[in-house]
């Protein structure tokens, strides 16, 4: 499979996809790594360039849902991507915080 291997868009972290590449190079997958603070722009862009058979999103930072949820409705917004798989995994919210994961 092609994959696009992201960041989200506010998380600068590196180490993550660093491995999460090398995991799926390991299995035979043909990673397309796009590294961190990728917006949904550039997300969309790179799908429409690479045509992947999946998305994989990390997120450490703690807002990976928000970020994630804002590339994926990018994603569904373009015919070539709508039914794209995408899988998102990472820290993705805040808990504790003000009920900021709740709210997201």
């Amino acid at each position: 499979m092609k994959i696009i291997l992201s960041g989200t868009a506010s998380d600068s972290h590196t180490w993550n996809l660093v491995y999460l590449g090398l995991f799926l190079e390991e299995r035979g997958h043909d990673v397309v790594a796009l590294g961190p603070c990728v917006s949904p722009r550039l997300l969309t862009a790179a799908c429409r360039r690479h045509a992947p058979d999946a998305v994989v999103l990390s997120s450490v930072n703690g807002h990976g849902h928000r970020d994630a949820l804002a590339a994926v409705r990018a994603l569904r917004a373009e015919p070539e991507s709508a039914a794209l798989p995408v899988a998102v995994g990472g820290k993705l919210g805040t808990a504790g915080r003000s009920g900021e994961a709740e709210a997201a």
